[in-house]
């Protein structure tokens, strides 16, 4: 381990003044990075940004708001994975109505047979490596004959984002360390205009710091030699063609559709929408909820930390008002959130400068 981060150092060092900034997509990254304290090893010209790769992060406010208001109505059982129970609502969470936490799609649909009284909706946060799994369920449903299970469409795919973030110049980024568990569905192809369009080097990792190590050592010796390629690092686990049997799945039951993502807004066939033949499961069309005017937090920069413009703890909320006890955004709420990882293990590097000089000012 300290043999790559020796031979990062060097690369860099090799580069004269060049700063260079590398964005780690994937929230199981980013909580791995702060975990280990990889950040904080790095060079000065070499700075790690963290991006919007928590589905639960990048869902809009009105999805969310959607959802407590479908949970208030007397003959609905909300269905959920465990980091969408207290992201905040414009006025509320959906923590006070109690949803039913599970850990898989199908476990949803176990509920749905056991309470036939009842509508079942099961939100549909997550990338490509969640959705073919509820895609999966409603097939199972369909086979069944299950007419009360519902799925909230909130999904997204991740290369469109990665186009938003590479052709903007406000976050200048120069390479991405791609997501592991995501290209293990859909292979390296769909990043490849990464490269050939924007001659951005990416690399795929593993979740271990010395994968994430390996990675970044891809990135800045393509950096280096002027390279731009999408590599794999994880080869035991993703294959440039991806997973194919789940991606057949997934396109059976839902097509591209644009889609809100929070801090960046519409981006085209960037997420996943009901085809017509499984339409009957869409929570949307099914039930038709009043739902007050969705307004993000003030005060709350979830948006700008996803994009990586700002760190977590320029927050002025950051570990005074928000915490995990009191999120205000859901970048504190989520597993995968950055400011969960930054307030779970420690500033970083860039914070604890920024809090030495707030101690000193005081």
């Amino acid at each position: 381990m300290h043999n790559i981060i020796e031979k990062i150092i060097q690369t860099i060092g090799d580069l004269s003044a060049k700063q260079i900034s590398l964005m780690e997509v994937c929230g199981t990254h980013t909580m791995s990075i702060a975990r280990s304290g990889i950040r904080a090893m790095m060079p000065g010209q070499l700075k790690l940004l963290s991006g919007p790769g928590c589905p639960v992060c990048v869902t809009a406010q009105e999805t969310i708001d959607y959802a407590i208001a479908l949970a208030q109505e007397k003959d609905i059982v909300i269905v959920t994975f465990g980091d969408m129970v207290r992201v905040p609502g414009t006025v509320s969470s959906l923590e006070p109505y109690a949803p039913k936490v599970v850990y898989s799609s199908l476990d949803a649909l176990t509920i749905a047979e056991d309470n036939k009284n009842k509508d079942i909706v099961f939100i549909g946060v997550g990338f490509e490596t969640t959705s073919p799994t509820i895609a999966a369920t409603v097939l199972a449903a369909e086979t069944k004959g299950i007419g009360n299970f519902y799925v909230l469409p909130a999904f997204k795919v991740i290369p469109p984002a990665l186009d938003f973030i590479a052709r903007s110049p406000r976050i200048n980024v120069h390479g991405f360390i791609l997501p592991g568990h995501v290209s293990t569905i859909i292979g390296t192809e769909p990043y490849e205009f990464l490269a050939k369009k924007y001659h951005m080097p990416g690399c795929v990792t593993g979740f271990e710091p010395i994968e994430i190590l390996c990675g970044i050592l891809n990135l800045v010796k393509q950096f280096a030699d002027e390279k731009a390629n999408i590599s794999i690092t994880y080869s035991k686990v993703v294959k440039p063609e991806g997973n194919q049997k789940a991606l057949e799945i997934l396109y059976t039951v839902f097509e591209l559709c644009d889609a809100d993502w929070r801090g960046i807004g519409l981006i085209r066939k960037s997420g996943l929408a009901f085809k017509e033949q499984y339409r009957k499961y869409d929570a949307l069309e099914r039930f038709s909820v009043e739902v007050p005017k969705s307004v993000i937090p003030k005060g709350c920069i979830c948006g700008k930390v996803l994009l990586g413009i700002s760190l977590p703890v320029k927050c002025k909320l950051f570990g005074k008002k928000c915490t995990p006890l009191t999120p205000v955004g859901p970048c504190m709420v989520s597993s995968e959130g950055s400011c969960a990882a930054y307030y779970k293990y420690g500033y970083g590097l860039e914070g604890l400068k920024r809090a030495k000089r707030g101690r000193r000012k005081g």
